[in-house]
């Protein structure tokens, strides 16, 4: 006797992508809240008067409803939930940057609730006007550490004495900073304990903190997605330098 297919109801998510499949659907790849990031069938998407259709736009809230056991699940009805605002202009692009990392970084079926809410949170500061490359910085190391990659920001890893402000440190990934020595090369990226110090703090006033932090995030999320491109940051970096 074949399996039951379970039924989800309510369920809070966003559209991270979505590509053609057959003539009239889309595969979609949503975040959502209790399951993570799940790939699903939207039949009949593709015609011009599908419910479906009009809902299944990026960076909008969600609710849900989809069935199967497969890793393919079939989507059964989308409407959103609050009112509809767009993202434009570079915050559009930042938007598909965070939707490039969560498609290339997260595992599929596989729940982060707390990152949902930070999700949810940079969109309304990107729509709100907040500064993007402090709303990018904070989302990104967010990202890191609920994929249980934390940085490592208030020690040395070597002896682990709180950093000195003034001090040069190399971060080397999957440890965390150490003293950088004035002589000698060390693999790593050099950067500033007062840089480290204002990111476990979450303050990018200062000029120097905010490109550092742009350098030591590019570096460990390059690492982390292996061979992977990510097309929005690309963009970014050509148009704006974020």
């Amino acid at each position: 006797m074949a399996a039951k297919s379970i039924r989800h109801r309510d369920q809070p998510g966003y559209v991270l992508h979505s590509y053609p499949y057959q003539e009239t659907s889309l595969i979609v790849e949503v975040f959502t809240r209790e399951f993570g990031r799940v790939a699903m069938v939207a039949k009949g998407a593709k015609r011009p008067h599908s419910p479906l259709r009009a809902a299944l736009m990026p960076f909008h809230a969600l609710t849900l409803d989809w069935s199967g056991r497969a890793d393919l699940k079939t989507l059964r009805t989308a409407e959103w939930r609050g009112a509809f605002r767009l993202l434009t202009g570079r915050a559009l692009i930042c938007g598909f940057y965070l939707n490039e990392l969560l498609l290339k970084l997260l595992h599929r079926d596989d729940a982060h609730d707390a990152l949902f809410d930070a999700y949810e949170q940079t969109l309304q500061a990107l729509l709100d006007g907040g500064d993007q490359a402090v709303v990018l910085r904070q989302f990104e190391k967010r990202l890191l550490g609920e994929l249980g990659y934390a940085l490592m920001l208030d020690r040395d890893a070597e002896a682990a004495r709180p950093l000195h402000p003034n001090r040069r440190y190399h971060y080397i990934i999957d440890r965390g900073p150490v003293p950088a020595p004035p002589d000698a090369q060390q693999n790593g990226l050099e950067l500033l304990g007062q840089t480290l110090i204002d990111m476990h703090a979450d303050d990018y006033t200062s000029p120097v903190t905010q490109q550092q932090s742009k350098s030591l995030m590019r570096h460990l999320i390059g690492h982390y997605l292996g061979h992977q491109t990510l097309h929005s940051r690309q963009l970014l970096i050509d148009l704006h330098d974020l």
